[in-house]
């Protein structure tokens, strides 16, 4: 037995699942091959994963344990077996692409303003008033802001990714039952050795020569590789990657990084504990009220070049006009965007009345509340580490996670509005906390 009250109970009658339907149902083929696991099913496990912050694995095997997991998917009655292969989950979002990861993120927004509605109609209805007359600025109001996604990676320096090339080319060798002339297995192992105390002083000459060495002996190895291999081998793309990291080469501008993620970047925040993140940047756009209506994967451009883009997926899944967008000084160098005022931090200026500095100073003290939104979405919806591949999956988890940090807003202020109406029906019980920031507070010590 189910508790109607409970928030995953509530949001799942909340979601629009039959707008999924529509959309995705023309991305499988109706009368052709194994029929598809239910689209509801797909995108339901698409959202626990970064609900709860779980792997694919992980979310299937908790789904056969969780009741609410199952009626959430859309489950008729409760089952013991898996949903589907945590590969599915894979499969699907690449069939979906970033237009449908787009929808969710769109649906979660779509959830929250219905909830914010429902509770002005309430506050309207008790004040006696008709809900007509001018907009409030905070209702008008964005906050823009950047930060890096990192990628899964390990931190890159030229002696490990030299190392993985000597035994990739080793691997290759193997599988292809090709014989290389040397295979170099003693001569790299006292060079690591040398390596090692690459923080001394007196063995810095030695490391940098151990560098070069280890350089030669990875170009050779590629190098007699590409001549022994099939023109038509599969393995040729990588080696031809692992020959532009020996060579020096760059790959779009930037050094290559990884050899399994060839796009990262490297990006300097100016953090003191961390000086260089390993990944890309995304732009995170946020209410008043703390709802994420934008979220956009981008490479490494300067904040305000990003603007624009970040606008336009707003008025795309949002919807609704946005006239002021406030953002740190990382943003000067443009004042609009379309119909939208950028406000930056700056000294007042000599005609500001006293209320007008008053109203600028509380803008910009809110505008600092997007940074422990990013830094929940980092720590709890899989934004802080990207597991995704390629720079599809840049955009995917940037998409998913702010949807995810969404439902977790959705699922609290339902849960606190559930209480305010019981209170407000029954009266006050004994060990019932009627503030609802104590409310909410005590319910996310359950997830």
């Amino acid at each position: 037995m189910l508790d109607p009250k409970h928030p995953l109970f509530k949001l799942a009658n909340m979601i629009n699942w039959p707008c999924f339907e529509e959309t995705f149902a023309p991305l499988f083929c109706a009368d052709n091959g194994r029929p598809p696991k239910p689209i509801r099913l797909m995108v339901g496990l698409l959202m626990l994963k970064h609900l709860r912050n779980v792997s694919d694995e992980q979310v299937v095997a908790q789904f056969t344990e969780n009741a609410y997991y199952q009626y959430f998917c859309g489950m008729e009655a409760f089952g013991t077996a898996a949903p589907c292969a945590a590969s599915e989950l894979v499969h699907f979002r690449h069939r979906i692409g970033e237009e449908g990861v787009e929808l969710i993120l769109k649906e979660s927004i779509r959830v929250n303003v219905a909830i914010e509605d429902m509770k002005k109609e309430d506050e309207d209805r008790k004040n006696r008033k008709d809900g007509r007359g001018r907009k409030n600025d905070e209702d008008q109001t964005a906050f823009i802001d950047s930060t890096v996604q990192e990628k899964n990676v390990t931190y890159p320096t030229d002696s490990k990714l030299l190392k993985k090339i000597i035994d990739y080319c080793h691997k290759v060798a193997k599988a292809e039952g090709t014989k290389v002339r040397q295979s170099y297995t003693r001569e790299v192992k006292d060079l690591k050795l040398t390596q090692r105390f690459r923080g001394k002083a007196h063995s810095r000459k030695k490391v940098a020569k151990a560098d070069r060495k280890m350089r030669t002996i990875a170009g050779r190895l590629v190098r007699e590789l590409l001549r022994e291999l099939p023109a038509d081998s599969g393995y040729r793309p990588h080696l031809e990657l692992c020959t532009k990291f020996v060579n020096g080469e760059l790959i779009d501008g930037h050094k290559i990084y990884s050899l399994h993620e060839p796009d990262v970047l490297c990006i300097s925040k100016g953090k003191e504990h961390k000086k260089y993140e390993f990944g890309n940047k995304v732009s995170i756009v946020r209410l008043w009220n703390g709802i994420i209506v934008g979220a956009l994967s981008f490479r490494n451009e300067y904040d305000g070049h990003t603007i624009d883009r970040a606008m336009e997926q707003v008025d795309r899944i949002y919807g609704r006009k946005v006239k002021y967008l406030a953002g740190d000084r990382g943003y000067r160098g443009q004042q609009t965007s379309g119909n939208t005022e950028m406000l930056i931090p700056d000294v007042p200026k000599v005609s500001d009345s006293d209320y007008t500095k008053a109203k600028k100073h509380k803008l910009f003290r809110k505008r600092a509340g997007i940074e422990p939104i990013i830094g929940h979405c980092k720590s709890d919806h899989r934004l802080g580490r990207n597991f995704y591949k390629g720079l599809f999956g840049d955009s995917v988890n940037v998409m998913l996670a702010a949807a995810a940090f969404n439902l977790k807003r959705a699922m609290r202020a339902l849960l606190a509005l559930v209480q305010r109406w019981i209170f407000l029906l029954f009266g006050k019980r004994e060990g019932f906390v009627e503030d609802s920031a104590s409310l909410m507070y005590a319910h996310t010590q359950t997830f």
